[in-house]
Formats: structure tokens, sequence, C-alpha cells
């Protein structure tokens, strides 16, 4: 396999990266950070127009990539300067479920979507469902030419500023099945939605939804009647692999700010990095960076292949990816000291991403369970 970026990739990490180095300084993420919606419109419009988000999405519906190293190629870049932007969500989720519908009800917004003008949430993780990736107890009834939501939905990332919910509800089955899961599209503005948002640790804000006799055309409908699973399944999968990627970027990160601070805290006279033990210690650290590069490119290379090959690399690479970024966030802080706890010093919104990206569509227990099920089917 060819682990050379192709020449577009290497243009457009590039190209990123300039952007990012250029405009994305620390304040500028504590001015997004603390804005009411999460994030910054000034920076998100200008992702757009450096065709970031068209990176994301695939060919046959607008965008120009949406393949695993394109994935892996921008989060390794937005993860490396901590960028609190919903890209994530609203591109990858929400962009790849529009993807696989791209005649329906969608088919409007992804234009919008790459043009930064649209901001959409996935509405599917529910109070109960942990890391159960179908469990959905939000129900959809039929009430003429209509649908009625009724239920709860937890920690939705990005609903306070979006424009649009992906709402997933169950139209028949039981809370764990495969079958008779369908995605809407709802205005977040819609009569019999009631929304409670606040701000997540690691920038960004989520939101707990209320579903109340919530009333909708069926023509909100993306892709087929009780038939979303594969559909939800493969935008997780896509999730993943950009989740894995960003980590990895603030993996590299924490690695090189705590290389620099060894390199000019002094004591006894000469800079503490000279010391062979602390040495040692970074040493350790850049094999586990190494490896989880190497997870990485191994997920983003499987991320087009059949579902049970594809979760099986997924779930490799997060475990892997948790316990490498665990030991590079503890031993950051630990060889800066007490600096690296004060949130005006860098390390420390890096540290809470690498530590909390964990704990997003399964922790590092479930995600080995996931691979030994996968690997036993």
């Amino acid at each position: 396999m060819n682990f050379q970026l192709s020449e577009e990739r290497q243009m457009m990490q590039d190209s990123l990266r300039r952007f990012l180095a250029d405009r994305y300084s620390a304040a500028q993420r504590d001015e997004s950070v603390s804005n009411a919606i999460g994030f910054a419109p000034q920076i998100w419009a200008q992702l757009a127009d450096l065709g970031i988000l068209g990176a994301l999405l695939p060919e046959d519906v607008g965008g120009y990539g949406g393949k695993g190293f394109d994935l892996s190629t921008v989060f390794e870049e937005l993860g490396r300067a901590g960028v609190v932007e919903p890209v994530l969500d609203t591109a990858v989720l929400c962009g790849t479920l529009l993807a696989s519908d791209p005649q329906g009800k969608g088919a409007a917004l992804i234009e919008g979507l790459i043009a930064g003008n649209v901001q959409l949430a996935f509405a599917h993780g529910e109070v109960n469902s942990r890391y159960e990736r179908l469990w959905v107890e939000t129900r959809a009834s039929a009430y003429g030419d209509d649908i009625v939501l009724i239920g709860r939905k937890s920690v939705v990332v990005n609903a306070a500023g979006a424009d649009h919910l992906i709402v997933s509800a169950r139209e028949s089955g039981d809370t764990d099945d495969r079958e008779g899961l369908s995605l809407f599209l709802v205005d977040t503005k819609a009569e019999g939605l009631q929304m409670r948002s606040s701000a997540l640790m690691a920038g960004g804000c989520a939101a707990e939804i209320d579903f109340d006799n919530l009333r909708i055309p069926s023509s909100a409908r993306i892709g087929p009647a009780g038939g979303a699973s594969e559909m939800i399944e493969a935008a997780l999968a896509a999730a993943e692999v950009a989740l894995a990627a960003e980590t990895l970027g603030a993996m590299e990160t924490a690695t090189q700010l705590t290389m620099d601070y060894l390199g000019t805290r002094q004591q006894f006279g000469r800079p503490i990095g000279s010391f062979q033990a602390l040495q040692h210690r970074v040493a350790d650290m850049l094999i586990e960076l190494e490896q989880a590069r190497s997870a990485v490119i191994n997920a983003a290379g499987h991320l087009e292949e059949q579902p049970a090959v594809r979760d099986r690399h997924i779930a490799a690479a997060r475990n892997l990816i948790a316990r490498a970024g665990r030991k590079i966030a503890e031993e950051a802080i630990q060889l800066h000291g007490g600096i690296a706890m004060t949130a005006e010093y860098e390390l420390a919104h890096f540290a809470k991403r690498i530590i909390l990206a964990e704990h997003r569509f399964g922790d590092a227990d479930t995600q080995l369970e996931r691979f030994i099920d996968l690997s036993a089917a």
C-alpha cells in the first residue's frame, strides 16, 4: 500500500495547514468556544471557501472527495490546530447521510452545506442508548399524510447552531432492531421541538432535545422507510475515521508542545529535556504517536470496504488510539507540571480533546468488544 498522499491531497493539506496557522490562533479558538452556538461563523465560511467541506463529500453529490484518506487528511490538520467548528457533525455525519439519498429531501441541502450556508446536526443518541449504534426509542407514527415524532435525543452536537436536524426514529420494531429505523429532516424552529443547549468541555455545544408530538410531512423522510440502519452505520463509520484522525492531530500537537517545553524549561542550569529519564518518556510518546498514525491509515484505507471489514478495522483503530491518546495526554501533563492544567496554556485544550474523543461513538473497551464480535462473525 502506498502511504504517500496524492498530489491533490497534499495540496489540500498544505493549504489547510497554512490557513489554520495564519487564522486559527488560541485567541480565535477561545472566541469560537465562547460563542453561544459553539463556533465562529466567519471561520466556517472561510473553511467552505477553501473547499474543505466539499473535500469531505463524494463527487456524485457535488463534492470532490469523501474517501477515507480525504477525511483523514483534513481532520488530522483540524485536530493539530484544535479546531472546534462542527465539521465532523455537519459535513461528515450529516453530509454522509444526505449523500446516501442524493435524489431525496436533502439534495438541495448538500449544495448549501458545501458552500458553507447550511448547518446540520444528527439527532441520534439517546439517554439509554449508551454506545449501542441502533438503539432508538424515539417513535415516528403516521398521521394522515404526516409523520408525528415523539421522544428525546441526548447530546446532539451542534444542535444550537443548526438550521436542520437529521432525526432517527422508529417506525416499527423494538428499540434495538436493525429494521424499522427511519431518518427525518426537521427544522430546528419547528413547533413541538424543545431544545436545551450547553457547552462541551472540549469546545462546541450540544443539546438535549424533546419531540412533543412534532408533526412533519412524510416527504421529510430521508432514504427508505424503516431502512436507514445501513445509512446510519456508514455515517458513523466515516465519523469515526474522521475522529480518529482528529485525535491523532491533537496528539501530535500535545507531543510537540511537550518537546518544546522540555527544551526551554531550565533546571540545574540546563534544559530538563537533556535529562535521560525524560528523554525516554518522550521516546515512548513518539512510539505511541506512530502506532496511532498507522491505525488511522489502516482505518482510512478500509472505509470503502464491506461493512463487516470496515467496522472491524475502525474498531481496532479507535481502541488503539484511545489507549495511545490517554498515554500521550497523561505524559504531556506530567512532563509539563502544573502549567499544563491552566486554561490559558494550549496543552490544556488539546489534552481535553484527546481524552474526551475516546468517549464519542464508543470508548476503548466498547471498541475492543466490537472488534472481537466482528472478528468472530
